[in-house]
């Protein structure tokens, strides 16, 4: 195998034997060969839609299934194996439809598969990433595919709140096939910035998916303790697994906690009509062996960020949508027109202990892009009064690697006269700290979930247009993110795209990014690596 997509992998260079996330080195040759799937469905799609519009479904399809690649979301060989299947049918519907061999260098792209699954794990050295033998080639096809993955998991998450872009399959076919493709360095340069174009749409689209469905997050503070009944614990980001799951679990007297990136959820005023949701129960990702072990009810993984599963809680473990892990149970879809069927989960639940505590008090977030804009005249009055100097942003992800430590020592060193933007589970790193406020506005504006990084450009370029600034790069914002896997890939080519300059992304730099792409990135954007923790607090307040 060979694996460098996430920030953890191997002396950041690659996962070789064994992926750090978990997977094996079939589960790896297995994700390949879905992503080489894809490519040829791609290949196909382009050339059929020249002959007019192609059904949506494969497009949906592709959506689904690069979703079930990005990191921690979906260990399950066989469903992997089905995904592949699937993918073949739909491949051979367009080339029986096309009848013409697209361009591109996929091999032997009619038949390149038998139906033997047993030659699925053989083909993979063919198909995975080392397959590109140039090293800067290889690396900008990655950085577009990890884009485009980021971009798949927030399009799945809108089209099951029934909005779907035909423009943003579009894309995500075109990137695909590129990569089969000999261009050159700036068309795939280009390409990768287009990404960065999607990446906001994308963002835009789940934007608006979730404020239509639940409403403007507000200000709200969640509860971190527990209650003395049985509970339901419900992780990863997908809100209307939530929404089907407090309203099946209604009236039946058992409490549901969210987990990890499921926090945010508490934040929409559709959510807040359920008095059995009644607190977050952890933090991040990372530490969910421990913490579902002492929850003792059921979970429910709704999407990515699984590590894997201790015996001593897989017969409570459960997965929906693309996650999956072996041996632990799946929820399937949701028939057309009809929820998801969670009746395994709550009578399970019915038989456990209540969650045992580990904390307790109060955590505060629903700073989306309506909330904060709300209060623009009190952001407004202390900027111009000096009262807030800088706002720096803390978006993206968590990890286990103890140099993420930089970010807690980041906001505790940060300036009084400082606010922390954030979005993603980064901020489990400083989200219980007791930083204060500033005037009323506190020191952590947390915006919500990943999906939701998109409040905060939408904030920077409200304040742009309020504070009357010709260039994004010249509001008092310094941007300091963690980054862990796929979407925030997506997060960062969006921010790129919007012009933003000078961003810290830690705690190391992407491993797929090769010496000369690095360079790239770095004279362009002025991209940068987190350093010591003094030295960037100090270039930030000086705003370089």
């Amino acid at each position: 195998m060979f694996c460098y997509q996430c920030q953890e992998t191997a002396k950041n260079s690659g996962c070789t034997i064994k992926g750090v996330c978990g997977k094996t080195d079939r589960t790896a040759g297995l994700q390949d060969l879905l992503i080489h799937v894809l490519r040829g469905i791609s290949l196909w799609a382009l050339e059929a839609n020249k002959q007019g519009p192609i059904d949506g479904k494969y497009g949906e399809f592709i959506t689904r299934a690069l979703f079930a690649t990005i990191t921690n979301a979906n260990f399950d060989d066989e469903r992997l194996v089905a995904l592949i299947r699937e993918g073949l049918v739909l491949r051979d519907e367009l080339r029986t439809a096309t009848g013409t061999l697209p361009p591109g260098n996929l091999p032997d792209a009619a038949t390149w598969y038998s139906d033997d699954v047993a030659e699925f794990h053989s083909k993979a050295a063919s198909a995975g990433v080392q397959a590109t033998a140039n090293e800067d080639v290889r690396s900008l096809r990655e950085l577009l595919i990890y884009g485009i993955k980021g971009i798949a998991a927030y399009a799945d998450h809108a089209a099951l709140l029934g909005h779907v872009d035909p423009e943003i399959h579009a894309f995500m076919m075109e990137g695909l096939a590129s990569t089969t493709q000999d261009l050159g360095v700036d068309d795939m340069v280009n390409l990768v910035m287009k990404a960065g174009e999607m990446a906001v749409k994308t963002m835009a689209l789940l934007d608006k998916a979730n404020t239509g469905a639940y409403g403007n997050p507000e200000i709200t503070s969640v509860n971190i303790g527990v209650r003395n009944r049985p509970g339901i614990l419900i992780s990863g980001h997908d809100l209307k697994d939530m929404e089907e799951l407090l309203e099946q679990t209604a009236g039946t007297g058992i409490d549901v906690y969210t987990h990890g990136e499921m926090l945010p959820a508490h934040y929409y005023p559709f959510f807040k009509k359920y008095d059995h949701l009644v607190g977050n129960y952890g933090g991040s990702w990372w530490k969910q062996a421990e913490e579902f072990e002492s929850f003792a009810g059921p979970i429910l993984m709704t999407t990515n960020c699984i590590i894997p599963v201790k015996d001593s809680y897989k017969d409570r473990f459960f997965t929906t949508g693309m996650a999956g892990y072996p041996g632990a149970r799946h929820i399937p879809d949701r028939p057309d027109g009809h929820s998801k069927d969670f009746s395994e989960i709550i009578a399970l639940a019915r038989k456990c202990s209540p969650p045992r505590e580990i904390e307790h008090g109060q955590i505060t977030g629903g700073f989306a892009h309506n909330q904060v804009l709300a209060l623009a005249d009190k952001v407004v009055a202390a900027v111009k009064s000096g009262a807030i100097k800088r706002f720096v942003v803390m978006a993206g992800c968590d990890g286990r690697q103890k140099s993420r430590g930089y970010f807690t020592d980041i906001a505790q060193e940060l300036p009084d006269d400082t606010v922390i933007l954030t979005a993603g589970c980064a901020k489990y790193r400083y989200n219980k700290l007791d930083l204060g406020d500033i005037g009323g506005i506190p020191r952590v504006l947390d915006a919500g979930q990943c999906n939701d990084s998109y409040s905060l450009a939408v904030i920077a370029l409200k304040l742009k247009e309020v504070f009357g600034l010709d260039d994004i790069n010249e509001l008092p914002i310094s941007y300091d993110i963690a980054w862990y896997e796929q979407k925030a890939v997506a997060v960062l080519l969006a921010l790129l795209y919007l012009g933003v300059k000078g961003i810290r992304l830690g705690p190391t730099l992407p491993g797929f990014l090769s010496p000369n792409v690095a360079k790239v990135l770095v004279e362009k954007f002025d991209l940068k690596p987190t350093g010591e923790v003094a030295a960037d607090i100090h270039a930030m307040m000086a705003g370089v």
